[in-house]
């Protein structure tokens, strides 16, 4: 998994984002475990979340507080067609990340990405950085801007 650590690394780099990824010695896989790995409030938490268009198969990807739950048809809405999970599989393949370590930067495609403006609420959030056990802080509107991500109201 070194290498998709390592896009992430090169990711952030090329859009001037200076980050400095951690591997816990737990896992990060979920918000919850995120958060006390990193020592800080759930909310902090990107959770990313790819869903794929149901008409299209194009994936998107949405960058969504520890605390919420994603509200699909707003999703769906500012994507234009209706979205259902992508495949574990399909993430991988396209992504080049696992399902617990999808980061919100370094994809091996483009994908179209939108931002929980509760994230924003914060001085920093902590991200996926391409494996399970991998993260890196940022200041959000800085993520946000690497990951060319539109913000909007994501919150269920």
């Amino acid at each position: 998994m070194a290498g998709s650590v390592d896009r992430v690394t090169e990711a952030a780099a090329k859009a001037g984002l200076t980050i400095a990824i951690r591997r816990m010695d737990g896992s990060t896989r979920t918000a919850k475990e995120a958060a006390a790995q990193c020592g800080c409030d759930v909310a902090q938490i990107v959770k990313s979340l790819v869903f794929s268009g149901t008409s299209t198969g194009k994936l998107y990807l949405f960058l969504v507080s520890g605390r919420n739950q994603i509200d699909l048809s707003k999703a769906a809405a500012q994507a234009g067609e209706s979205l259902e999970r992508a495949d574990p599989r399909t993430i991988r393949d396209r992504t080049g990340f696992a399902i617990g370590g999808v980061a919100p930067i370094g994809h091996k495609e483009p994908v179209a990405a939108f931002a929980d403006e509760a994230l924003l609420e914060f001085d920093s959030v902590w991200a996926a950085a391409g494996a399970p056990d991998a993260v890196f802080e940022a200041a959000p509107d800085s993520l946000v801007k690497a990951a060319g991500a539109v913000v909007m109201d994501l919150k269920a």
